[in-house]
């Protein structure tokens, strides 16, 4: 064999191996975030998991809002990555939690399953739900503040990801003041999901977001306003 035959034969072999390892490098690291994700989700591979949607306010009791509909798209993309299926309920389904992941959108005026979660789960979370026009109407209350909705300017959304103890699955709450702002909670977790599943290491928290100018922007520009998780899952009456 020739020099040159031979560092041809040396590259090729060279080539060969180091996009092995770079294929193998890849390989390792996908899998590995895709592990941490279905961690993070409650999500392994072949599992299910349901998804709570609520009713459109003002509308007939069966009506979906659009942008509920949305948030339903972004978080199933998530479900799909994770090789997981979703079970697609009402929010009157009755139906205990933490044997399933658990996807549950809406407020508590618009989702009764909401409500048994704050109650349950966030029992330091007030919001108000009454149906007259006001400064406080659908308010957010938790840890001596509150987040007051300025439609079209402010929208504020409760994202928590709650358990109830080791081994169980997770119930994720996107609790906003409006459609728009549910889905905004649900883009806000496709997108930095992995941020909170570091920052949290599988415990449960509880954030507030704050959708900014809505009328412009839509669900696209939203910040992290507070974690209340603390507050959020100590009952009102000893927090005070």
């Amino acid at each position: 064999m020739n020099d040159d035959v031979r560092n041809i034969v040396l590259g090729v072999v060279a080539t060969a191996v180091s996009g092995g390892f770079g294929w193998f490098t890849r390989t390792y690291l996908w899998r590995r975030a895709l592990r941490r994700k279905q961690a993070f989700f409650g999500l392994p591979a072949g599992s299910d998991c349901l998804f709570v949607v609520n009713r459109q306010m003002g509308g007939t009791e069966n009506s979906l809002h659009r942008n509920d509909a949305f948030a339903l798209l972004e978080i199933s993309a998530l479900i799909k990555d994770c090789g997981a299926t979703v079970q697609v309920v009402t929010h009157e389904a009755r139906q205990g939690f933490g044997e399933r992941a658990e996807f549950c959108v809406g407020g508590p005026a618009s989702n009764s399953r909401t409500v048994a979660h704050l109650h349950s789960l966030l029992p330091g979370v007030r919001v108000d739900v009454s149906t007259e026009s006001g400064p406080d109407r659908g308010s957010i209350a938790v840890g001596g503040d509150t987040y007051r909705w300025e439609p079209g300017l402010a929208e504020y959304v409760l994202l928590a990801r709650l358990t109830t103890g080791p081994g169980t699955r997770p119930v994720f709450l996107l609790s906003g003041q409006t459609a728009n702002s549910n889905q905004a909670a649900a883009r806000y977790l496709a997108r930095n999901h992995e941020e909170l599943a570091r920052g949290h290491r599988g415990k449960s928290f509880c954030l507030v977001l704050k959708v900014v100018n809505s009328d412009a922007y839509g669900p696209d520009v939203t910040e992290l306003v507070a974690d209340v998780t603390a507050a959020a899952r100590t009952p009102a009456a000893a927090a005070g």
